[in-house]
This record gives C-alpha cells, sequence and structure tokens, in this order.
C-alpha cells in the first residue's frame, strides 16, 4: 500500500499502472512462497497442543531449509522468466518499460521474505503473533522513509522513480529477516524448542509433511491471486487510466484481506491447538467464533469503504479520472470482501485440521472455472469494463466462500462424530 501511495503522488500515472502490473505478476510468485511457508504453522500448533516440543524444533530445521530452497527458486523463476514474458502481454509500452527494474529488485527481495515468513510462522504456530506485528510496523515505516527518499532524491540521493520503492523494499525485507531470526533465537520463550533445531540433519520426512500441507496451500493462494492477476492484465488491455484505478481498489481491499487473514491464522492456530489435544467442541466453538469475527470486521469496512468511496482514492492519486473508476470499484469492493473474509478463515480452519487437498480443488473451481471466465465476459465481451470485471470476480469469492464452508462443517462433523 505505501509503495502505491508514494509512486501515485510523487511519480504519476504511468508508474502507478506499472506497479499494478508487476504486482498482479509479482504476487502470484510470492503467494506461492507464502503458502508453502504456512506448511510450518499448523503442525507446530499441533505438535505444541500434543506438548511434543523436540518436533517443533526438527519441524523449524526443516521449514528453513524448505524455505530458502522455494525462495532462490521463486528468484529464478522471476529473474529468468517473468521478466522475459513481461513484454508480450499486450500492455502499454510505457508500463513496460518502468516495469521491468522494478520487478528485477522484487525478485531478489523474495529470498529474504521467506527466511521471514519461516521464523514468523514458527513463533505465531506457538501462539506468539505480536512480535511479528511489531517488526512488520518497523519494517513499513523504515519502507515509507526509504521509498519516498529513493523515489524524490532526499538527502543527496539521485531520483531514482519507480525503482526506489523496489529498493526501499529489499531493504526492509532483508532487515525484517534478520531481526525476526535474533528474536527466535535469543529469546528465552524458544528455548525449549530449539536444542534440537539443526540445519545439519534435515529430515525427508519431515520435509514430506511441510510440503504436503504448504503445497496445496502454495496453490490455493495461486488460484485466487492468479485470477486477480489476470483481472489486472485484462483492465491494462482496457487502458492505463483503468489499471490505475484497479490498483488502488484492490490495494485497499488486500489491506482488509490482510487483516482477515490474520483472524485466519489465529483460526488455524486456536484450531490445530485443539485438534492436537482432540478437543472437538472446543474446536467447533472457537471456529465460528472466527467465522463471527471476521464478518464483522467485514461489514464495518465495507461501511467505510462505501461512505468514503469518493475519498479514499485520494490518498493514491489526484488524478480525476483514476479516481472516478477506483471510487466505482470500491463499492464493488465493499461487497465481495465480505465473501473474501469468509473465504479466507475458511481455508484458515481446515488449515488448522489439516484438511488442505479438496479446499485446494475448491478454490481453482471458484477463481479459474467460475469467477475469472465471469470477469472476461462481464468486462470485455458485453463492454462493461472495470466493473464488469470486479463482478466477476465478486462471484469467485461468493462461490469460494460457501464451499469453503460446506467442507468445514463436514469435515469437523466427522470429528465430533468420531469422538
Amino acid at each position: 500500500m505505501a509503495d502505491s501511495m508514494i509512486v501515485g503522488h510523487f511519480a504519476g500515472v504511468i508508474p502507478l499502472a506499472a506497479v499494478s502490473l508487476v504486482n498482479s505478476i509479482f504476487t502470484i510468485i510470492m503467494v506461492i512462497g507464502i503458502g508453502i511457508s504456512y506448511g510450518l504453522t499448523p503442525l507446530i500448533a499441533q505438535e505444541n497442543g500434543r506438548k511434543n516440543y523436540r518436533e517443533c524444533g526438527k519441524l523449524l530445521s526443516s521449514s528453513v531449509f524448505i524455505n530458502a530452497f522455494t525462495g532462490i527458486i521463486l528468484f529464478v523463476t522471476i529473474y529468468w522468466g517473468l521478466l522475459s514474458v513481461i513484454g508480450f502481454l499486450k500492455q502499454d509500452p510505457r508500463v513496460v518499460e518502468q516495469a521491468k527494474p522494478y520487478l528485477g529488485l522484487l525478485g531478489v527481495s523474495i529470498v529474504p521474505l521467506m527466511i521471514f515468513l519461516t521464523f514468523k510462522q514458527f513463533a505465531e504456530g506457538l501462539g506468539f503473533t505480536k512480535q511479528a506485528m511489531y517488526i512488520s510496523i518497523g519494517g513499513n515505516i523504515l519502507n515509507v522513509f526509504l521509498g519516498i527518499t529513493f523515489v524524490k532524491g532526499l538527502f543527496g540521493v539521485p531520483p531514482m522513480g519507480l525503482q526506489g520503492v523496489g529498493l526501499s523494499t529489499l531493504i526492509d525485507r532483508s532487515l525484517m529477516a534478520v531481526v525476526m531470526g535474533l528474536y527466535i533465537f535469543r529469546s528465552p520463550a524458544f528455548k525449549a524448542y530449539l536444542p534440537n533445531f539443526s540445519l545439519r540433519r534435515i529430515s525427508l520426512k519431515r520435509v514430506s509433511r511441510l510440503l504436503k500441507v504448504g503445497a496445496p496451500v502454495a496453490m490455493q493462494y495461486a488460484f485466487e491471486v492468479s485470477a486477480f492477476s489476470g483481472a489486472a492484465i485484462m483492465m491494462g488491455s482496457i487502458g492505463v487510466a483503468q489499471q490505475a484505478a484497479h490498483q488502488i481498489a484492490i490495494n485497499l481491499a488486500s489491506m482488509t484481506y490482510m487483516m482477515a487473514s490474520g483472524i485466519s491464522a489465529a483460526a488455524t492456530i486456536k484450531t490445530g491447538n485443539n485438534f492436537g489435544r482432540r478437543d472437538f467442541n472446543e474446536l467447533r466453538l472457537s471456529a465460528n467464533s472466527s467465522y463471527h469475527i471476521v464478518l464483522g470486521f467485514m461489514c464495518i469496512t465495507a461501511f467505510i469503504f462505501t461512505a468514503l468511496n469518493t475519498y479514499l482514492p485520494w490518498i493514491y492519486t489526484s488524478d480525476d479520472k483514476v479516481i472516478a473508476i477506483a471510487s466505482q470499484l470500491l463499492i464493488i469492493a465493499a461487497l465481495f470482501q465480505i465473501f473474501d473474509g469468509a473465504q479466507v478463515v475458511g481455508l484458515g480452519i481446515l488449515r488448522g485440521l489439516g484438511d488442505v487437498n479438496i479446499p485446494t480443488i475448491f478454490t481453482f473451481l471458484a477463481y479459474w472455472i467460475i469467477g475469472l471466465p465471469f470477469a472476461y465476459y462481464w468486462g470485455i465481451v458485453l463492454g462493461a469494463g472495470a466493473k464488469g470485471i470486479w463482478y466477476g470476480l465478486s462471484v469467485g469469492l461468493l462461490c469460494s466462500a460457501s464451499l469453503l464452508y460446506l467442507r468445514y462443517n463436514y469435515v469437523a462433523g466427522g470429528f465430533v462424530e468420531k469422538k
């Protein structure tokens, strides 16, 4: 969000459209990494619920190995893959020219991001969530300061334009990885878990356990985010203003989504803990509470989006055409984020239960078989433009939320019956 605000105000509409294009591509790669790292959280929560502290340390060792290797593979994919094809997506040549160096810097940042996520997911699986929050807040403050400095060229630094926010993101993620790692290894809270941590003894069995959860989660994220990325590319084929407006609206919706993801992470941890203890009654109560919390929160943010739809885009840009389109998209975002919150919590609960394969199929059906084709038909074929594309995305989110809620009731009901 900070990158988009800085670019929109200090660099202009073309760079903001370039941010939209790059984020639509990079985010697919990034969420694959995030999904792989999420394989650690439910397993740590379950083992901690069983008081199996030795296994927690061993799982951390395997997770560091998997995530570091994944980060390198994703960097190679971006640097020698995506940078080569970005010019063939039928986008404005001015946008592509500015997008390439920005994408390259984000590609490098994926490696420290994966290291940060490893330690973050370990701490969160044990119920320590505030520390990662503090580090993230500090990192974002630093990112804003460095971003403005590099983009505008303050304190003797030459103006870098769009590349400036890419460089600030790389520095920010590198420092966050270092600080999070130091916290894990120096905090007394983790001493009981770390005696069995060793990068010299990586267990293929544990690597397999982590990937059996992490890989489907990565696919879940990839299916969802790639649908939104496809929408961004559709926007670019309509016009630069529509693409920039899409970036503003999706940026604001992503902020509320990430807050809902926090509730989802809590649901994963509590579900995993209760599942490890075989306390199925408490599992249902905490899972239902997670649904109530996220729906209440998303209704509040939906009201804010609706009431301030003409004002919020001014945070990013002063271009009247972009603001007019973005304000219309925020009305649709107010509706679809309720579905988005429900589906992300459903995914979190099911991860805590270790149920990841069927939800992966659901997300593919919801976004790629239903949502994206509807978006293309409404927006491009029927000529509804930006609003039509977002109507299609809303249908996909509604389908995902409904299917995941039905799956949760089916799986959790089976556990209660077995008890």
